[in-house]
């Protein structure tokens, strides 16, 4: 019987590896291995004609420095333009957040699936819509220009205002989703000992409600963040010559140029820094709570 209890444990300490081997595959295949092709790639030299592009091996880093020097004002243009919209989507997600949380009633399940129902149509297709929407023959464009917030003979689409706009657009649910299940743990019986101890509405707000909330927080800023930093269908369709983020170049580079170890190196850069940002940005915040 010590035997066979035995070989039941050591074989009970297979199960856990077993079970996460096809996941370990899969990430192994789809994901390590592009990213050493990558990053291969992007120490290499382009060689061959524009339509049968070749490449040979050869540690060039300066496909690295010349990322830096040659795309410096994408680079920015890309974090500012993702910050803007991350701030945008965190002051228009939290209040909704927490009417749904605390004040939606019976109309909870309604609010929640009206805020998911634009992932049933293609990013493509919203980023096209919103074109529509801020044309400059449009409804939105002349209400802004009636109170002044456009001047006359002006636009809004083909500018940073129009990009901004069309990132915010596309990802306020993800910045909606979180601050919502942070919101929605909160145990009421916190919200009533903060009011039996004559605290105010605002000073409740404060001392729980926002502190409990951080973690949602954190989580729809990085789930807006990253995403927008690499964006370029928002500025390719809503954008202007001006308005080009890094994702253009990358794109451009990879698809139309083919010139593929300075694409390589400028997307292992924009990896590089969006990881940089986002690990002070959860070490200021902490993870410990991350929903």
């Amino acid at each position: 019987m010590a035997g066979v209890a035995a070989s039941g444990r050591k074989q009970a300490k297979w199960v856990p590896y077993a079970m996460v081997a096809p996941t370990l595959t899969y990430l192994f295949i789809f994901f390590v291995i592009p990213i050493f092709t990558l990053f291969k790639t992007s120490l290499s030299t382009n060689s061959g004609s524009v339509f049968l592009p070749t490449m040979d091996f050869s540690w060039e880093w300066s496909n690295y420095s010349s990322a830096f020097t040659d795309y410096a004002s994408q680079i920015e243009r890309s974090f500012w333009y993702a910050l803007a919209a991350t701030l945008l989507a965190l002051v228009m997600a939290y209040p909704l957040a927490y009417v749904i949380a605390f004040r939606a009633g019976r109309f909870k399940n309604l609010m929640l699936g009206l805020v998911i129902l634009p992932f049933f149509v293609t990013f493509l297709v919203r980023t096209i819509a919103w074109k529509t929407i801020v044309a400059d023959d449009g409804f939105v464009v002349n209400s802004l220009s009636a109170v002044g917030l456009v001047p006359s003979e002006g636009r809004f689409l083909s500018t940073q205002w129009a990009v901004i706009g069309g990132l915010t657009y596309n990802f306020l649910p993800f910045m909606i989703l979180p601050i919502y299940v942070s919101l929605e743990k909160i145990d009421p019986r916190l919200l009533e000992a903060s009011r039996d101890l004559y605290s105010t509405a605002g000073r409740t707000f404060r001392k729980v409600i926002l502190p409990l909330s951080m973690p949602g927080v954190l989580a729809g800023s990085l789930l807006v963040f990253i995403p927008a930093s690499g964006d370029f269908i928002n500025a390719e369709y809503l954008g202007g010559t001006q308005t080009t983020m890094i994702g253009n170049v990358i794109q451009k580079q990879f698809l139309v140029v083919k010139d593929y170890p300075t694409a390589a190196a400028l997307s292992f850069v924009l990896m590089a820094i969006i990881l940089v940002l986002v690990l002070i940005y959860t070490r200021a915040l902490g993870t410990e709570d991350l929903v």
